[in-house]
């Protein structure tokens, strides 16, 4: 036993010996004399920057404007779309007509009987409801119990014409959207 730890000792240094690898000196590097001048940015690199950067801040009030337009359409298109459907609902589980009306002289809109919520003035909104549906600027839709309605349509319309119509069926009630275009 004592031989084998001897003998594994000499093998274990031999190996060692062997494992060893060359150390290598590194030196320090040496700036060179234009390096060490060139400090900064150039004219050019400024006015580059200058320029993008201008034209970031010219473009960004009018990419602004463009999502508040639409932001602002969507809203007040599914906003109108609950309304109407919520208002078919509380007729026929209420037994009773209720009536969704737009006022375009004062830009409202909603269920009577609650408070109106208004409309963006970026929009255009035009209805089409029946002759009796329609009192000093405020056109009506009454659902009624029976889940008819006096039916009728509602354009919500952008800037550019583009839109969106919201009709109700007389018959049945139900509300489908219509893209209009410009």
């Amino acid at each position: 036993m004592l031989k084998f730890c001897r003998w594994a000792l000499t093998v274990h240094q031999a190996v060692m010996v062997k494992t060893q690898t060359l150390k290598t000196k590194t030196e320090p590097a040496v700036a060179s004399p234009a390096a060490a001048v060139q400090r900064g940015f150039t004219l050019v690199e400024l006015l580059v920057v200058l320029a993008i950067s201008s034209l970031l801040v010219g473009l960004a009030p009018v990419a602004y404007n463009q999502a508040r337009e639409s932001s602002q359409y969507r809203t007040t298109l599914r906003t109108m779309t609950a309304d109407m459907r919520q208002a078919r609902q509380l007729a026929i589980s209420q037994n009773i007509p209720v009536t969704f009306e737009v006022d375009l002289q004062n830009r409202l809109q909603g269920i009577v009987g609650r408070p109106l919520q208004a409309l963006p003035p970026d929009l255009q909104v035009r209805a089409t409801v029946g002759q009796n549906q329609i009192q000093q600027g405020k056109a009506a839709i009454v659902f009624l119990p029976g889940g008819g309605a006096t039916g009728g349509s509602i354009e919500i319309l952008r800037r550019n014409g583009s839109g969106t119509r919201l009709r109700v069926d007389w018959f049945s009630g139900l509300i489908t959207q219509e893209r209009l275009l410009p």
